[in-house]
């Protein structure tokens, strides 16, 4: 959705390795209504089309699109594309009808853009698996290709909100990682539980005051429903709002 980081960067790396000196590698840039809640940060959403412009050509990107909301949703739309499983949880229980959004325009620029391949980051690890979904239930043929979420050197993940936390917000934002990658430990020392592995994320939460939780969650890493133990590949994540700006995070728990 733009405002470019390294995270976006690294993304833009990996596709044009895949596609090659002689491939083409399509950006696309769209501030997308249909996954904005009315109470969400649509119109403060940072939109920096020239700084984004500058990184893709530095980037060797072929071609950047980059259309407005009139030429990708028509006044009198009514079709839809909704993923109704891996959407049941997390962030689709706090932000209702965002996954819509996200299906719905991806589904558009699928067929627009037409790629071979598409790129995306995990640390949108919900969003990941509902694009796989939606790619494999709709036989889109395009291969989902994942990249590991790219971190500030305190451990925060990068995120285009990261530019509207004030001085304050942002020395407390990395206390996300933290508490997850403390989870992640005890996990690998041997806690198997959800119940003890959520509230070590919680306790440590705390230690930042001008943080909210929105959620803290434990799910099996396939389909996201929450475990009471894991077996297997779980998946640790987290939403939090410092003032109005709200972050995301994840860990796998093995």
């Amino acid at each position: 959705m733009g405002a470019l980081h390294e995270g976006h960067a690294a993304l833009i790396r990996r596709a044009r390795k895949l596609a090659g000196r002689t491939g083409t590698v399509v950006v696309s840039i769209f501030v997308n209504p249909a996954q904005f809640g009315p109470n969400e940060d649509f119109s403060k959403y940072p939109r920096p089309i020239a700084d984004d412009t500058r990184l893709c050509r530095s980037l060797g990107v072929n071609l950047l699109f980059a259309p407005g909301a009139a030429q990708m949703y028509s006044e009198t739309r009514s079709t839809w594309v909704d993923e109704t499983d891996l959407s049941q949880s997390l962030c689709g229980i706090s932000r209702p009808g965002h996954f819509r959004g996200v299906c719905t325009v991806v589904t558009k620029l699928f067929h627009l853009i037409a790629p071979d391949m598409a790129v995306f980051g995990k640390k949108d690890f919900q969003q990941l698996a509902i694009i796989r979904k939606m790619t494999r239930d709709l036989n889109f043929p395009v291969r989902i290709v994942p990249v590991e979420t790219v971190r500030e050197p305190d451990g925060l993940a990068f995120s285009s909100r990261n530019r509207r936390l004030t001085t304050e917000e942002r020395a407390q934002a990395p206390v996300i990682r933290r508490a997850l990658a403390q989870a992640g430990r005890e996990a690998q020392e041997g806690k198997t539980g959800a119940i003890p592995l959520t509230n070590t994320i919680k306790r440590i939460l705390a230690d930042a005051p001008l943080a909210k939780v929105d959620y803290v969650e434990i799910v099996d890493a396939e389909t996201l429903r929450p475990v009471e133990k894991i077996q297997g590949a779980a998946l640790a994540a987290a939403a939090v709002f410092f003032g109005d700006t709200r972050l995301i995070d994840n860990i796998i728990l093995r």
